[in-house]
């Protein structure tokens, strides 16, 4: 094999070296190579513009994906919209989006949902150092008690919340976190039968719903939670549900409680018994104090 070292030595020299190759042979072999250093070094500079090239592209890209977004003016608030918008969000019984406020305008005279949207903003604002706060939840917005006091707001009512089981509570805790759920897999996780009635009180609440159908034979419900079991729960999102951690956490703070609560009832239980006993013993000393006197009323002598 020729090098191309060995191209720079004389035909003679390269003779010498080759003696197979004839004068004729080893100039066109000079001469292609002497053609082809050229086209390389062409090719080498074509393909650094196009690396170099290619490079400037990635860098203005990279300038323009970390240039901040044009972000846009804030919307002026008109004040008697806002007025309107408090008044709707405080009249309305149920939970309002931007969308349901603005239907309640005259076709004419709707504004866009961006000028709602930012009533909306402003109004919550408003609220933030008031013991009513604008909640967004689920299925919009509506003006509530904040949670430190509802244990006063709930002496206005005679009526106490519901109690649920602790069967309904496990069965609605399992669609929430594994849904969508069949009745079987509530069934194989909680160990036991899900009674119907169980099934029919949360449809009846509409805290769920029948998603869809397991296409298994039989095809049975798919369930999964409803906003308004966001709304009941003063949720907006599943997210916002507690994690297994955080619900262990509270289960270990609970400990205390409960023994604290079980010994309590011991204690209450054991005073009762006492009570009971010590006014049995008093009932019987006062009968045998009456049987000491006589039917005149006079002490008998003994």
């Amino acid at each position: 094999m020729i090098y191309a070292a060995d191209l720079s030595h004389t035909i003679e020299q390269i003779q010498q070296q080759y003696p197979e190759l004839e004068a004729d042979d080893i100039r066109r072999i000079q001469n292609t190579m002497h053609d082809m250093k050229p086209k390389d070094d062409a090719t080498t500079e074509i393909t650094k513009c196009e690396a170099e090239s290619a490079e400037a592209q990635n860098d203005a890209q990279n300038i323009v994906e970390t240039e901040p977004e044009d972000t846009e003016s804030p919307v002026p608030v008109d004040t008697s919209l806002k007025n309107i918008v408090e008044a709707i969000l405080f009249a309305a019984n149920r939970c309002m989006t931007p969308k349901q406020i603005q239907a309640v305008f005259p076709e004419l005279e709707q504004p866009e949902l961006k000028r709602i949207q930012a009533a909306i903003a402003e109004i919550s604002g408003d609220y933030q150092n008031r013991p009513i706060a604008l909640k967004k939840l689920a299925s919009g917005y509506r003006f509530q008690v904040k949670t430190g006091l509802s244990p006063w707001i709930s002496r206005l009512f005679e009526e106490k919340p519901p109690r649920y089981s602790r069967a309904l509570l496990e069965t609605l805790s399992i669609i929430a976190y594994r849904q969508p759920v069949t009745r079987g897999d509530i069934e194989e996780i909680r160990g036991v039968s899900v009674s119907s009635n169980i099934i029919r009180t949360l449809l009846d609440r509409e805290w769920i719903r029948v998603i869809s159908h397991k296409e298994v034979p039989g095809r049975p419900a798919l369930y999964g939670t409803t906003k308004q079991f966001l709304d009941y729960f003063n949720l907006s999102s599943l997210e916002q549900l507690p994690t297994l951690d955080q619900i262990s956490e509270l289960d270990l703070m609970a400990e205390p409680d409960r023994h604290h609560e079980e010994q309590e009832q011991r204690e209450q239980q054991e005073n009762t018994a006492a009570q009971k006993q010590e006014t049995a013993t008093k009932d019987d000393r006062t009968e045998d104090a009456e049987s000491e006197y006589a039917g005149d009323g006079q002490p008998t002598l003994h």
